[in-house]
């Protein structure tokens, strides 16, 4: 059965690091590419990062770039989410998802793309 659990976040004061995790099973990261996404209250839905193993190749919203890195660990099934530099902006409901190939397509960044989701963890940055 296909299953995403992220988790990894908590608090953190600004210019602090966190990183996230996404522990995948029923399926091979090798074959789909796996997306982070985050949701601040009021706000819609952010996709800031997206992975894919087949073809090596990562992608990341302009607000992250220089601070967020995707990565994966093929033994673990897990793809994480490194956050350094954390802002005030940052604080939202991030969470992992699948794509529906093995690919990051043009519209990776938007979460009708994706088929499965992970439940969310909670991010926030305060002083």
């Amino acid at each position: 059965q296909v299953q995403l659990v992220d988790s990894g976040g908590g608090l953190v004061q600004p210019g602090g690091s966190l990183r996230l995790s996404c522990t995948v099973s029923g399926f091979s990261l090798d074959n789909y590419a796996i997306g982070w996404f985050r949701q601040a209250p009021g706000k819609d839905s952010e996709g800031v990062a997206c992975l894919s193993s087949a073809i090596e190749s990562t992608y990341y919203a302009d607000s992250v770039k220089c601070r967020f890195t995707i990565s994966r660990d093929k033994a673990k099934n897990t793809v994480y989410l490194q956050m350094n530099k954390l802002k005030s902006d940052d604080t939202a409901v991030s969470g992992c998802a699948r794509s529906r190939g093995n690919q990051c397509e043009s519209g990776w960044h938007v979460g009708y793309t994706y088929e499965y989701w992970g439940q969310g963890t909670q991010v926030t940055v305060s002083s």
